[in-house]
């Protein structure tokens, strides 16, 4: 009986070799994608190369004097710029020397140098975490999204929640003393976001449930009454739109510290949430009645299980995201705008529906989300690189949208079919 067995199942793995069952997976379609995209980028950006200015580091307290082809020095504003062979930084008895070919501009009122290279405008580490920063904002609401989605529900109030959030959370930073360490500033910062966020999600759910309206007109109704709430609180109480002069520990010390260079700390939000969205929606009881919901309303109902309790948690987890991307957005950029969020509803849903979840329920993963936003930065990294106008990016995503919910649905009739 043993040997039975085993010859099954080695039969089974013959008929299904390992890269099948791999590309099985909704997110190794996407990562495929991801690293197609990033060859096609690399290439293009191999034969297109562009040239980048970079401040030259030298030591405080170094001078600088201009040498001419002859070798002779001059000061800064005594040669013409045709006429220097040589940048020469002299720092006491230390002297460096720099070809004129290699500099790109010298700023006298600064008394800066700047370097010239040419570089790959898609593969180099300044785009690529620019790239992953910016889809962290709203892949973080998108793995709560992908519950809303998963639940067959939306949320279109998500890019005003973001904004109100943020606006709020300014308004708290700014009255801390400028002095205060981040041990302050981070818990303060994340409890007013993410409390705001909450209460916006939980009133979505409550509202939707309790008055048993569809949750794409109360969450269209919350968004013009959130945005307009972004738009007159900084305007009425500061006379401005847009808050900012947050302590220094809050965003250089926390959100926006550097490490080697970059600013990876949304991106580890990013994969931090992602992580716990994919716990929660996998090994969980809830993960596992959200499912159940959204495969099958009436049959999770005759099963027990609490769906409207469901749906509310969903939404008001959705709301907390919103804030903690809000928070990571103030600490990083140090101040907070009217617009914020603005239109982020949409490249929410796109992420969420490219990584895999649809519409009509039951289906989607919160790693597929992450992948999906990861996808729509690079399409919009994509549009810079070949210079395409930025108006064109809501077109795209609109696109994007819909050609991913007809291969969804081309997929369910032909897996209908076959069944």
């Amino acid at each position: 009986m043993t040997e039975t067995n085993n010859t099954a199942a080695n039969g089974a793995a013959r008929k299904h070799p390992f890269y099948k069952r791999l590309m099985a997976h909704q997110e190794s379609g996407l990562v495929l994608v991801i690293i197609l995209m990033s060859v096609g980028l690399t290439f293009y950006g191999m034969l297109n190369p562009r040239e980048s200015r970079t401040e030259l580091q030298r030591p405080a307290g170094s001078t600088i004097m201009l040498l001419d082809g002859n070798g002779e020095a001059h000061a800064p504003g005594t040669i013409a710029r045709t006429k220097i062979a040589t940048y020469r930084v002299v720092d006491g008895a230390d002297t460096t020397d720099y070809p004129a070919s290699e500099i790109d501009k010298y700023d006298s009122s600064t008394d800066t140098l700047y370097s010239k290279s040419t570089i790959n405008p898609f593969l180099n580490k300044t785009n690529l975490v620019l790239v992953t920063k910016d889809a962290s904002f709203f892949a973080i609401i998108a793995v709560g999204m992908t519950g809303v989605i998963i639940l067959a529900g939306i949320d279109l109030s998500v890019g005003s929640i973001y904004g109100l959030s943020a606006v709020v959370g300014a308004m708290a930073l700014q009255s801390l003393p400028s002095d205060v360490g981040w041990f302050v500033t981070v818990p303060v910062g994340v409890l007013v976001c993410m409390s705001v966020g909450t209460v916006c999600g939980l009133a979505n759910g409550s509202m939707s449930e309790g008055l048993g309206v569809h949750p794409f007109v109360i969450t269209l109704g919350m968004m013009a009454a959130l945005r307009g709430l972004t738009v007159v609180l900084p305007q009425e109480l500061f006379g401005t739109q847009s808050i900012g002069g947050f302590p220094d520990s809050f965003s250089k010390g926390f959100f926006k510290a550097e490490f080697y260079g970059v600013y990876p700390v949304p991106v580890i939000i990013m994969i931090l949430s992602g992580i716990a969205g994919w716990f929660v929606l996998s090994k969980t009881v809830f993960g596992r009645r959200v499912f159940a919901i959204g495969g099958n309303e009436t049959a999770a109902k005759y099963a027990g299980i609490p769906v409207k309790r469901t749906k509310i948690l969903v939404y008001t987890i959705t709301g907390a995201l919103c804030g903690l991307s809000a928070c990571a957005y103030l600490g990083y950029y140090g101040a907070a705008e009217t617009n914020a969020g603005n239109a982020y509803e949409l490249q929410v849903i796109a992420a969420t529906v490219i990584g895999g979840a649809s519409l009509m329920g039951g289906r989607g993963t919160v790693i597929g989300a992450v992948l999906g936003a990861i996808i729509i930065q690079l399409i919009n990294n994509t549009l810079i690189i070949f210079e395409v106008d930025t108006s064109y990016n809501q077109i795209v995503m609109g696109a994007a949208i819909v050609v991913a919910v007809v291969i969804d649905q081309t997929k369910q009739r032909i897996q209908a079919r076959r069944a």
